[in-house]
């Protein structure tokens, strides 16, 4: 198989290898059986077997006592790690984050796109209303989040533009399923200049997400998730100017993007 962009054929086990590791980070706390994968890769059991086995030896991919039961490993949190310990992107934005949390006592985030998906890479909780859970790691569609919303939006007419796609499964009854309706709602974010979630992903939250602008096509984003029952209208214009002077904030710090257009 030859990848479409690069024009670089791809190595098969390589490719199952990523393909499972993601399978298995996808499945959160729910282990899986040698039978449910091989049917979601589309796998002979013996060959993903082998691989498994390989994986499980080199602490890719645990497994229980009785060895039928397999989940993602600790090296992948390992690799996590590594990634964002050395952001710099994140690293400039996390101050500003846990700054902005405890201002206005509400669930900040800092995410990336990762294709259709947003990718959660640093939360700061409200001190009213914790989760059990980190979002850290957690990959959503973009489509249904402020952050994803608000990088969407900054491709719209370019040669970056994400297609959008077909079906869109919905996360709650307000998940904007047609695509007409998820293009005009793009392109008023635009002219907003962010992104609004309104209960899209999760049921009672309302989000508002904002593009970080260092480099381009912008790629992060953060946004700040409100409970619906306890927002107003003069509530929401105090988030928007705070997180509009956070983004700012943010871009002004932001390292150069060398490999961004004028630059050589």
């Amino acid at each position: 198989m030859t990848h479409p962009e690069s024009g670089v054929r791809s190595v098969k086990s390589a490719a199952r290898t990523i393909e499972l590791l993601e399978l298995l980070a996808s499945r959160q706390n729910r282990p899986a059986r040698l039978r449910e994968l091989s049917e979601a890769l589309g796998a002979p059991r013996s060959s993903l077997y082998a691989l498994i086995r390989t994986l499980v030896e080199h602490g890719w991919v645990r497994t229980d006592e009785t060895g039928s039961l397999y989940s993602i490993g600790i090296r992948a949190l390992l690799a996590g790690t590594t990634y964002l310990d050395t952001d710099p992107y994140l690293r400039i934005a996390q101050p500003h984050i846990n700054d902005l949390s405890a201002k206005l006592d509400e669930t900040i985030h800092f995410g990336r796109l990762d294709r259709t998906y947003i990718v959660y890479l640093a939360t700061k909780e409200s001190s009213r209303y914790v989760r059990p859970f980190s979002r850290v790691g957690r990959r959503l569609p973009a489509f249904s989040t402020a952050m994803g919303k608000s990088l969407l939006a900054e491709r719209l007419g370019t040669p970056d533009e994400v297609p959008i796609p077909q079906p869109i499964v919905p996360l709650t009854p307000n998940t904007l399923v047609d695509k007409d309706d998820l293009r005009r709602d793009l392109e008023l974010t635009r002219e907003r200049g962010y992104a609004v979630d309104n209960e899209e992903n999760y049921a009672g939250l309302k989000c508002f997400g904002f593009a970080l602008r260092y480099n381009s096509p912008a790629t992060d984003a953060i946004s700040c998730s409100v409970p619906i029952a306890s927002l107003t209208d003069e509530r929401e214009r105090e988030i928007v100017e705070a997180m509009e002077k956070v983004r700012l904030a943010i871009e002004r710090m932001a390292p150069i993007d060398l490999s961004a257009p004028g630059w050589v």
